[in-house]
């Protein structure tokens, strides 16, 4: 990460070359530790000139850290890689500037003889000068910035910061009692701020009285494109976000129109996220997210200029997509690309047509591999003739490439950060379809163990996804939720795309909406039984596992069945009402349950595993939650422990992650699930002992 330039000056010099990719004999069979060796790349940036490409990398520093992000950098021609940070931090959003000289990213580096800024442990922005390795703050705000853009030409940076706001007839007994805690009239608002690099000068573009959760510069920085909300918190995003335009020389905010995503929407708990100028700064384009219902890419043009009003549109996907975020503009055309999810993949799509034309949608990226980054050069003209992917495959987990955008050019690998992964013996990843609650194909992926034989009886853990709004993707992993790691142990890992998953379609996604604990346990079910009547899995020896509605499903087939003989719930919500009242996004629950407790309280009833235990429960159940969970607060976990420990009296153990919230991200929390998750199935399961 962040490193002092003295270092700094001969570190970089060390390029390192890719391994020649052999073909390595699989020898080693993967185990709990081999987790942690794994390298993560996340983000990434092409350089203006496409010559090199600057990505995030994620390792795990050792047993009592949480993991680190560095940058490294890689030539597109020769493949040579240099790392360019150092420090135990997070590094993150790298920008070139137009020259190719710098490269901008967040940092929070923390030193303990260091007590104020840019070391104090806060989000700066920093930047490194290529070629005489110098490494500088650009920010040094106290407390921190939050989000942050570099302007087109290079010349400013923006960033937004947070102050506290008191805003209602109480905050005079409010500020009295500050030590308190209260329900709400004590927000976080954003100020928007330019520093000119220049001058070095800070000004103050806006003080608002929202919070801004994100923004975009448009390219001339005549306007600002804001996704705000009325404070900091989640639950405000659910239909109270919206869509501004600051306009810089007259300081005016104007919201956009909000009838397509509020009032013509299928719920009007949308969130909007992603604001992206187009490269002439005619169209902005950003997106609406919704739990249970389809994303959708939405477009203000103002073709008139903007002084103008704009014309917005909704934008058309390829069939089956799900928009999955990543929003970017392909040079200076007027194409706008993303992410989408596609029948267990996820490939780069895209919305043309937005200068007089019919639009129309494409995916650029079409194979079985799955995208979770893309970068385009910065262009002055025209479109851009490559991409950067992070992507992977059945064999890699996310490696960069280069991808030129001329038909069928094949993508060329730049990076192979996980080398020790060809000697793995890796699972055997399959495809595999069954007939749904509705008699229509359901998908899923199957891993099964590198040895296995044809008419072996395994037994078989079903692996959750969360969401609902979601999918498990056909590509190697080695996760905390079992992928990988058990089917190296003997087990045959299902993880079923069941009704509500993405990538299948708008109906079936839709489809869930008033059917939770219902459609899509049929789904998994048959696919369960499907396993059984192929010789697969032994159905005797069934496991369920998952992590936040990957919990929920596993308490709500464990409550509803005795057929599974152990299981492993994360974070899982146990009773519909306390999740309504308690987590930091209600609005899912309402979508799901069409309706608030007190108007559909039989629905609330119905899609509770509560309500459904039975004084024959038999399966043996490990709990997972952290301590401090927003998304599934830990009262869902003490609640199911309570009734299968003290009343039903089946074997139970509940696990809370001290200081933990929705995820684990400490290196001894993962280790200590990853451990009692293998012992629990080892020991209700007996793979090795049919």
């Amino acid at each position: 990460m962040i490193h002092s330039c003295r270092l700094f000056s001969w570190v970089l010099l060390c390029l390192t070359l890719i391994p020649a990719l052999s073909a390595a004999e699989r020898t080693h069979a993967i185990t709990i530790e081999d987790y942690f060796t794994q390298a993560f790349i996340g983000d990434c940036a092409l350089s203006p000139d496409g010559s090199q490409v600057v990505y995030v990398e994620s390792r795990w520093p050792g047993p009592q850290e949480s993991a680190s992000s560095d940058l490294w950098l890689v030539s597109t021609t020769t493949k040579a890689i240099q790392r360019l940070t150092f420090e135990p931090c997070s590094d993150n959003a790298p920008r070139w500037s137009p020259d190719g000289q710098f490269i901008y990213f967040v940092s929070n580096p923390k030193r303990e003889a260091e007590k104020t800024s840019p070391y104090d442990g806060k989000r700066q922005v920093w930047r490194l000068h290529l070629a005489s390795s110098r490494l500088e703050p650009v920010t040094r705000v106290a407390g921190g910035i939050e989000a942050y853009d570099l302007s087109a030409n290079g010349r400013a940076v923006y960033y937004t910061t947070s102050t506290e706001h008191m805003i209602d007839d109480w905050k005079e007994l409010r500020k009295e009692f500050s030590g308190l805690k209260y329900g709400h009239g004590v927000h976080q608002v954003s100020t928007l701020s330019k520093l000119d690099l220049v001058t070095w000068r800070t000004s103050v573009l806006l003080d608002a009285k929202r919070h801004i959760d994100s923004f975009d510069v448009a390219p001339d920085e005549s306007r600002v494109a804001l996704i705000s909300v009325p404070d900091q918190t989640l639950l405000q995003r659910e239909g109270w976000s919206q869509v501004d335009i600051l306009d810089v020389a007259s300081s005016q905010v104007s919201p956009l129109p909000d009838t397509l995503w509020r009032k013509e929407a299928p719920s009007p708990y949308g969130w909007l996220l992603e604001p992206s100028w187009s490269g002439d700064g005619k169209h902005l384009a950003f997106l609406v997210g919704f739990d249970g219902f389809p994303a959708e890419l939405l477009v203000a043009s103002w073709k008139g200029g903007p002084a103008e009003a704009p014309q917005l549109r909704r934008m058309p996907r390829p069939t089956d997509v799900y928009l999955d975020g990543g929003i970017a503009w392909r040079g200076m055309s007027d194409e706008v690309c993303y992410l989408g999810d596609l029948r267990a993949t996820v490939q780069v799509c895209s919305a043309r047509g937005l200068n007089g034309e019919t639009p129309t949608a494409h995916v650029l990226s079409p194979s079985e591999a799955v995208v979770h980054a893309f970068h385009f050069a910065p262009t002055a003209e025209g479109d851009a003739t490559k991409m950067a992917l992070v992507q992977s495959g059945r064999t890699y987990s996310r490696d960069l490439f280069l991808q030129p955008l001329t038909p069928h050019a094949n993508a060329e690998r730049l990076t192979h950060v996980n080398p020790q992964v060809d000697t793995w013996k890796l699972p055997q990843i399959s495809r595999v379809t069954w007939k749904g609650a509705h008699g229509d194909d359901v998908e899923g992926i199957l891993e099964l163990p590198p040895d296995y034989q044809p008419g072996t009886k395994l037994p078989l853990v079903v692996c959750l996804h969360g969401g609902p709004t979601g999918a498990d993707y056909d590509c190697l992993k080695v996760s905390i939720y079992g992928h990988g790691l058990l089917p190296s142990k003997g087990y045959a890992l299902l993880c079923p795309n069941y009704r509500g998953s993405t990538g299948y379609g708008d109906q079936f996604l839709a489809e869930l909406i008033g059917h939770e604990n219902e459609i899509e346990v049929a789904d998994i079910m048959a696919g369960v039984d499907a396993l059984i009547e192929r010789g697969i899995a032994d159905p005797d020896r069934l496991g369920v596992m998952g992590w936040s509605n990957g919990g929920y499903l596993t308490n709500c087939l464990i409550t509803g069945t005795d057929r599974f003989k152990a299981a492993s719930s994360g974070a899982g919500v146990f009773d519909m009402s306390i999740q309504w009242g308690e987590e930091d996004t209600p609005g899912h629950v309402i979508n799901y349950l069409q309706g608030q407790p007190w108007k559909v309280p039989a629905e609330y009833q119905q899609t509770s595993p509560l309500y459904q235990i039975k004084d024959s429960f038999r399966t043996a159940t490990l709990i997972h939650v952290g301590e401090h969970d927003e998304r599934v607060p830990v009262t869902h976990s003490r609640t199911l422990h309570r009734a299968l420990h003290h009343y039903v009296k089946v074997p139970t153990e509940l696990v809370i992650y001290p200081g933990t919230g929705h995820g684990l991200t400490q290196y001894q929390h993962r280790l200590a699930k990853l451990k009692w998750d293998h012992a629990w199935f080892e020991k209700y399961l007996k793979p090795h002992n049919p």
